[in-house]
C-alpha cells in the first residue's frame, strides 16, 4: 500500500514537472539567450560569406553598367555563357576525378533531368532580370527584385518544409525595409531614369525575380542532398547548351560586336570572374544558412555599388546609404535570434555523402550481385525440382 503511494506521488510530480517544462523554458530564455547566436561562430561565418556574395554581384552590376554606358553593350545571354561554360569545365573536371567517368555519367542518369530544368531556370532568371532594366525604370527594377526574398521563403515553407518563427518574418520585413531606404536616396539623388515600356519591364523583373527564386531554392535542395561540385557542375552543364542555344537566336550580332571590342571583352572577363566566385559560394551559404538569408545578404550591395559609383560614375553618398546598411544587418541579426530553422530533408553531412558514395559508385554493383543471387535461386529451384521428380521414379522400380 506505502509502495503504491509512492508510485502514485512520483507520477503526479513527473506530470507536474511535463506540464510546467515549456513554462519554465519560456521563462529561462533571458536577453543573453536571446543573444546567443553572437557568440555563434556560423552567425559571423554566414554574415561574412553572405557580404562577400554582395560584393560579387556589386562587381557584375557595376562591369554591366560599365559596359552598356561606355560601349553600348546590352546582351546578357552572351555575358553569360562564359560564365556556365567555365563552371562546367572547371567542376565537371573535378566530379570526374572523384567519381571517374562511370559515376560521373551515372549522376547524369540518375538526376540529369532535375539539373536540365535547374539550369533552365538559372539561365532565363538572368536574362528578363538584365533585359528588365532596358524597359522600366531603375527604380521599379530595384523594388521589384526584392520580389525573390518572399519567394524563397514561400517555396522554402511548401517544399523544405522550412517553418519560420514571427521575429524572422519581421527581420526578413526589416532587411527589406533597409533596400527600401537605399532605393528613396538613389531617388532623391536623381539616379532612376525614364522607363522605354513600363509594364513590359516590370513584368520581365517579376519573372525573372520569380525564377531566382525557384533557381536558389532548387540549388539548396539539391546541396543539401548531394556534394557540391556534382550540384555546380551538373546544372551549369545544362546551362551552358541551352545558354548557347538562346544566344544563337537572339544574340547573335551583339556577340559579333563584342568579339571585336577587347575592352569589352576585358570587361566581360572581370564580370565572369565575380559570376564564378559567386556560384561557387552560393551553394555554401545554402548548406551554412539558406537561400532566403543569401537573397537578404544581397540587398546590401547598392550600398557596395554606390562605393564603387564614386569613383566610376561619379555618384554622391548620402546620409540615408549607411543607415540603410545597418538596417539590412540588422534585420539579418534579428533574423537570427531565434535559431535558424532546419529544413526537414537536414543538411549534407558526412553519413549523407557516405550514402551518396555507396548509392551511386557500388549501386551498379549491387544489381548485378542481386541478379546474380535471383539467377543462383531459380537454378537451385529447378534443380530441386528435378530432383523431386527423379526420386519417385527411381523408387516404384
Amino acid at each position: 500500500m506505502i509502495h503504491d503511494e509512492k508510485t502514485n506521488d512520483n507520477k503526479e510530480i513527473v506530470q507536474s514537472l511535463e506540464m510546467t517544462a515549456p513554462e519554465a523554458i519560456t521563462a529561462k530564455r533571458t536577453f543573453k539567450d536571446r543573444t546567443a547566436f553572437l557568440r555563434d561562430p556560423k552567425f559571423y561565418k554566414v554574415l561574412v560569406l553572405g557580404q562577400l556574395l554582395s560584393l560579387c554581384i556589386t562587381g557584375t552590376n557595376v562591369t554591366t553598367t560599365k559596359l552598356g554606358m561606355s560601349y553600348n553593350f546590352a546582351a546578357p545571354t552572351t555575358q553569360t555563357f562564359l560564365v556556365y561554360a567555365s563552371l562546367a569545365i572547371v567542376y565537371n573536371s573535378y566530379a570526374i576525378y572523384k567519381r571517374g567517368i562511370r559515376g560521373w555519367l551515372l549522376q547524369f542518369w540518375r538526376r540529369g533531368i532535375y539539373y536540365f530544368i535547374l539550369g533552365a531556370i538559372d539561365v532565363e532568371g538572368n536574362y528578363f532580370v538584365v533585359k528588365a532594366y532596358q524597359y522600366t525604370s531603375l527604380l521599379s527594377a530595384m523594388l521589384l527584385n526584392c520580389w525573390s526574398t518572399p519567394v524563397c521563403m514561400i517555396l522554402s515553407f511548401f517544399i523544405m518544409k522550412i517553418r519560420y518563427r514571427w521575429l524572422q518574418y519581421v527581420g526578413v520585413v526589416i532587411a527589406l525595409g533597409g533596400m527600401g531606404m537605399l532605393i528613396a536616396s538613389d531617388v532623391m539623388e536623381g539616379k532612376d531614369y525614364a522607363a522605354l515600356d513600363a509594364v513590359k519591364g516590370d513584368l520581365f523583373c517579376l519573372l525573372g525575380a520569380t525564377l531566382y527564386g525557384f533557381s536558389n531554392v532548387g540549388e539548396e535542395l539539391m546541396a543539401r542532398k548531394h556534394p557540391l561540385y556534382e550540384v555546380i557542375g551538373m546544372f551549369t552543364f545544362f546551362a551552358t547548351f541551352i545558354n548557347f542555344v538562346q544566344l544563337m537566336i537572339l544574340e547573335r550580332n551583339e556577340f559579333s560586336a563584342f568579339a571585336g571590342n577587347p575592352e569589352a571583352i576585358g570587361m566581360v572577363i572581370v564580370y565572369t570572374v565575380c559570376m564564378f566566385i559567386l556560384y561557387s559560394l552560393a551553394p555554401v551559404m545554402f548548406r551554412l544558412g539558406s537561400a532566403v538569408l543569401y537573397n537578404l545578404s544581397l540587398l546590401t550591395c547598392n550600398f557596395y555599388g554606390l562605393i564603387f559609383g564614386i569613383g566610376l560614375f561619379g555618384y554622391h553618398i548620402t546620409i540615408m546609404y549607411p543607415f540603410a546598411y545597418v538596417v539590412i544587418i540588422l534585420g539579418i541579426a534579428i533574423y537570427h535570434i531565434f535559431p535558424t530553422p532546419e529544413p526537414a530533408i537536414g543538411s549534407f553531412d558526412k553519413e549523407t555523402a557516405e550514402k551518396e558514395r555507396i548509392e551511386l559508385m557500388q549501386g551498379h554493383q549491387k544489381k548485378n550481385a542481386e541478379s546474380l543471387e535471383q539467377q543462383n535461386e531459380v537454378v537451385v529451384v529447378i534443380h530441386n525440382e528435378d530432383t523431386q521428380e527423379i526420386t519417385p521414379t527411381a523408387t516404384s522400380k
